[in-house]
């Protein structure tokens, strides 16, 4: 496992970077069911720019820095909503981050709490309008429990990730009420939200690289 703040840092951001790598496809088709059926296709594109094209450039000086350079990086390569909001989260990351060398567990769930109220601002949206903060925000709730019950940082994580996925499958019979699919009213009924699911396949993925390093 990395040993450093940086490197967990950068080994989360690479982990989710790969998961929108390789499922382009899968989460632009999920989208297209009742969306604009891009969202695979921009998520991929500002993490290749992120983990591939300026990865080596990115500033390390502290996680903090290196947040809001990701940030930047991502919103710099892609447009509209997804853009904006993952960038946003990144970038509360980074702010709520500071200049920190070492970030304890409290400050990665407030790093995590800071990320959620940017997508919330910058996306106009809250729980129960069926999108990713649907499962965001329970995995993040989920992942402090655990951690405050005693539980390792890998317990929490699995967690988490259990909550996320689980939540795809609670939220696909509701109504969209934020972005594109909400225009289309109960048709968006009985369909998984792109967002959401990217969110639990992300968190599934860290788990088995988490085990993997441990």
């Amino acid at each position: 496992m990395a040993h450093t703040s940086l490197e967990t840092t950068e080994l989360i951001v690479r982990t989710i970077g790969e998961v929108a790598l390789e499922n382009r496809k899968y989460f632009s088709e999920l989208d297209g069911v009742v969306g604009d059926g891009d969202f695979g296709i921009s998520l991929a594109t500002g993490f290749e720019a992120v983990t591939i094209t300026k990865w080596d450039s990115l500033n390390r000086t502290n996680p903090g820095t290196f947040l809001k350079d990701v940030a930047q990086t991502f919103m710099g390569s892609v447009g509209g909503v997804t853009g904006s909001i993952w960038g946003t989260a990144f970038l509360r990351a980074g702010v709520k981050a500071g200049d920190k060398q070492d970030l304890t567990s409290a400050d990665v769930i407030e790093m995590l709490q800071s990320a959620i109220e940017g997508m919330k601002k910058r996306g106009k949206s809250d729980l129960g309008d069926k999108t990713l903060l649907d499962a965001f925000v329970p995995a993040t709730e989920e992942f402090e429990k655990a951690l405050q019950n005693g539980g390792t940082t890998l317990d929490a994580l699995k967690s988490a990730a259990q909550i996320a996925r689980q939540q795809t499958e609670v939220i696909k019979p509701w109504v969209a009420k934020c972005g594109r699919a909400s225009y289309t009213g109960e048709r968006s009924c009985n369909t998984y939200d792109a967002g959401s699911i990217a969110i639990a396949v992300m968190a599934e993925k860290l788990v088995q690289v988490w085990e993997a390093n441990s």
